[in-house]
C-alpha cells in the first residue's frame, strides 16, 4: 500500500524483534498515539543522540531562530509558537530513527531529533507526538499534527494529500563483516559470485531478485538467501555462510554502531536508492498539502545544511551516507507505478 513504503523498507528491514533485545526495553509501549516526552535544551541549543542507549553519540549543537526564515511560516503557526512534529514509531519503534530512549519515557532518534533542529530554526517550540503509522497520516490530515518526521518516503501517490521538504536520502545498502574488503561500489556487476541474504517481502528484496536476474542473463550467478530472522542473518553473516547482508541503511547504520567493539564488527560495503537505478529515493518532511509549511521547512532545513548542523546530525547517528545536497519542496518522488 502506498502508505505503507517507507515504513516497509526500513522497519522490515530492522524488525521489531532485533530493536526489542539491542534496547533492551526501552521501547515504546502499544497504542493508537500518545505525546510524546521530550528533553528540554537550553536557549539556542539542540541536543541530538540524548539517552540513544547507544544509537547516536550525544551531540550538543548551536542552533537559534532564524528571523528571515521564521516569517515566512503561516500566520496562525507563528501564533501558536509551537511546531507540532508527528512521529509514527508505535507500538516498538524503529531505531535508529524513531524511539523511546533508555530513561523509557524520552522519543529519541534521527527523526524527532531533526525535527527539534528544524523547529529551532523557525523559533518553534518543538512539541513531539508518537503514533502509529496510519495515525501520523491522520494527525497530519487533521491538523492535530503540522509535520510528520518519521523516515517518510516522497512518492507522487503521496502528493495528492501532501507537501513534502527533502531531507536525507531513501538507501538501502550492504553490510558486510569489517574484515571484508569487498565493496558495491553502486555496480550490480560486483555481485556476481557472492551470496547474499535479505529480508522476505522488502523492497530492497524486490531490486536484489532484479539484481540477480540481470546477472543471470550474464551467465553469472548471484544467490540469494533468506533467514527466519535477523539473529540467523547475522549469524550467517560471521560464519561466513553469506558475503554480505542488503538491508535498509538505517538498519545497517544502527547494527555497525552495534557491533563496534564485538569481535565481529561490520560495516557498510556501499548503498544504492531505495528507489531503484532511476531515481534517488529521498525521505522528507510532511505536512499537509497547501498548508504553507512546506517552505519554510525546506528553507530551515537548508539553513542547517548550509552551517554544518546537519551534517553534524547526521554524523551522530552514523547516516553521513544518506546525506542530501539541498532541501528541496515537492522534488520527484517514487513514481505512481511503484508508490
Amino acid at each position: 500500500m502506498p502508505t505503507q513504503f517507507s515504513r516497509r523498507t526500513l522497519t522490515r528491514g530492522l524488525t521489531a524483534a532485533t530493536a526489542v533485545a539491542a534496547l533492551a526495553g526501552g521501547l515504546a509501549a502499544c497504542g493508537g498515539d500518545s505525546e510524546a516526552a521530550t528533553t528540554t535544551d537550553a536557549a539556542g541549543r539542540v541536543t541530538v543522540g540524548r539517552v540513544s542507549n547507544g544509537a547516536a553519540t550525544q551531540t550538543e549543537l548551536k542552533v537559534s531562530e532564524v528571523k528571515s526564515i521564521s516569517t515566512e511560516l503561516p500566520a496562525s503557526v507563528r501564533r501558536s509558537g509551537t511546531l507540532k512534529i508527528a512521529v509514527g514509531a508505535l507500538p516498538d519503534g524503529f531505531p535508529p530513527l524513531a524511539y523511546v530512549g533508555s530513561d523509557q519515557k524520552t522519543l529519541t532518534g534521527a527523526e524527532p531529533d531533526f525535527g527539534r533542529l528544524v523547529a529551532a530554526v523557525l523559533g518553534l517550540k518543538p512539541q513531539l507526538s508518537n503514533a502509529t503509522w496510519e495515525n501520523m497520516f491522520v494527525g497530519i490530515d487533521s491538523g492535530k499534527a503540522d509535520v510528520g518526521f518519521a523516515n517518510i518516503t516522497d512518492t507522487e501517490e503521496r502528493k495528492k494529500k501532501y507537501d513534502f521538504a527533502s531531507y536525507r536520502k531513501d538507501n538501502v545498502g550492504f553490510e558486510v563483516l569489517k574484515k571484508n574488503t569487498w565493496n558495491f561500489d553502486g555496480d550490480y556487476e560486483n555481485l556476481a559470485g557472492k551470496t547474499v541474504a535479505v529480508d522476505n517481502g522488502t523492497n530492497q528484496e524486490k531490486i536484489l531478485l532484479e539484481f540477480q536476474a540481470k546477472l543471470k542473463k550474464e551467465g553469472k550467478n548471484l544467490t540469494v538467501k533468506h533467514y527466519a530472522g535477523k539473529n540467523a542473518t547475522y549469524l550467517a553473516l560471521t560464519g561466513g555462510k553469506i558475503d554480505a547482508y542488503f538491508s535498509a541503511n538505517p538498519g545497517i547504520a544502527y547494527h555497525i554502531t552495534q557491533t563496534a567493539k564485538s569481535p565481529d564488527p561490520t560495516r557498510s560495503a556501499g548503498t544504492y536508492s531505495g528507489a531503484g537505478a532511476s531515481l534517488q529515493g529521498l525521505i522528507a518532511a510532511t505536512t499537509k498539502r497547501g498548508s504553507g509549511l512546506a517552505g519554510p521547512i525546506a528553507d530551515a532545513i537548508n539553513y542547517l545544511i548550509k552551517n554544518g548542523q546537519y551534517g553534524k546530525w547526521l554524523a551522530a547517528y552514523n547516516l553521513s551516507n544518506e546525506a542530501v545536497d539541498k532541501a528541496e519542496v515537492n522534488p520527484p518522488g517514487l513514481p505512481l507505478d511503484n508508490s
